[in-house]
């Protein structure tokens, strides 16, 4: 493993990362209410007429029913879980070679340059809990256990544990930190964990999913859950030890600019990034997304897996964590290059540390 970093130093940082993040709170919560104020669409967000509004006045991306109508707005809400990031700054940048950048493909999907990581398909299912900001980050470094690897190595890291260990990355279910998460990574590490109710690995998720879809057939998504218990230990029907099951980063890292983000996806493989979510988006189905209409629902984490260009228009691949009924098939395109909704703003990764993988 690699060794933790000084108590004392982590005790500072950890004192730090709170008194930003009450700051961080109070900002987000200015700004979300000022946004909703001035741009308040006359249509009900989930009604067919709003998603016929989008299509009216968009053509790069259709919009469609991802949600029942009588999802509560609530629930929509609870799924945007990413704070205000105050700490992307206090991360090493990484900065990548100009030749590497200079021989990037125009179109990038890292599914066919590791064929051998099943994990880049993976779209999972944060439930009614605002853990966007944990899944965005270990479904990256789920895959980059397998990318650094070249696909010799496989490990599932626990969204669980990360929601309800990790207490200086935010509030669990009511939201977090993607830099926090992983930090988090790197001083302490992360045990494995499948999906909801499959027994796999030491923490499988403890959220059951919800329909984020209108032609699946889970329940309702109704009600926030709680966070789950931090418990440090694995499951009966798992032979490691919790201590001997999490495995660490050798460093976390920020990268900025488009340039740098297209050049460590393929390096490397996916990144974390947090964006803002607007009620269009909840829409989405195809094409390539950028803001059309209504008001800001608040923050979102996800992964961001490659690039390329769709009908002129460029476009960052990633995957959602509303489960495969949403979007499509899970997946959606934003677009690249602009900042748009702030999705370069704050894109996050690591180095895994291999050693001790089977």
């Amino acid at each position: 493993m690699y060794p933790l970093h000084s108590t004392n130093h982590f005790k500072t940082f950890y004192w730090h990362i709170y008194t930003e993040m009450a700051f961080s709170v109070r900002y987000c919560i200015i700004f979300f209410v000022a946004a909703n104020a001035a741009a308040k669409d006359s249509f009900h967000p989930l009604s067919d007429e709003f998603i016929s509004l989008i299509n009216s006045k968009q053509t790069s991306w259709k919009a469609g029913r991802n949600f029942p109508l009588d999802t509560p707005s609530t629930h929509i809400e609870i799924l945007m879980g990413a704070i205000e990031d105050p700490f992307f700054s206090t991360l090493p940048p990484k900065v990548h070679d100009a030749d590497l950048i200079a021989s990037l493909p125009e179109n990038f999907d890292p599914r066919e340059k590791w064929p051998d990581c099943p994990s880049l398909n993976d779209i999972r299912d944060q439930g009614s809990c605002g853990s966007c900001w944990a899944f965005g980050a270990v479904e990256a470094m789920t895959d980059r256990i397998c990318t650094y690897s070249n696909g010799t190595k496989k490990f599932h890291f626990s969204a669980d544990d990360l929601v309800s260990c990790c207490e200086f990355c935010g509030f669990g279910c009511y939201g977090g930190i993607p830099s926090a998460a992983w930090l988090y990574w790197e001083y302490f590490g992360i045990v494995s964990g499948g999906p909801y109710n499959s027994s796999q690995g030491c923490r499988p998720y403890e959220i059951p999913p919800c329909e984020h879809g209108v032609d699946g057939n889970r329940p309702m998504c109704e009600g926030h859950h709680e966070t789950p218990d931090c418990v440090e230990e694995c499951g009966s029907r798992y032979n490691v030890e919790y201590a001997k099951d999490k495995h660490q980063a050798i460093v976390a890292y920020s990268v900025s600019g488009e340039d740098h983000i297209k050049a460590e996806l393929y390096a490397h493989g996916p990144v974390e990034a947090g964006f803002q979510v607007y009620e269009d988006f909840i829409h989405y189905k195809s094409g390539v997304y950028s803001y059309t209409s209504g008001i800001l629902k608040g923050g979102h984490a996800i992964k961001i897996l490659g690039w390329g260009v769709e009908n002129g228009k460029k476009y960052w691949l990633c995957a959602n964590s509303w489960n495969s009924d949403w979007g499509d098939k899970g997946f959606f395109k934003i677009l690249r290059g602009e900042d748009h909704c702030g999705i370069e703003s704050g894109v996050v990764a690591g180095e895994p540390d291999l050693d001790g993988f089977q």
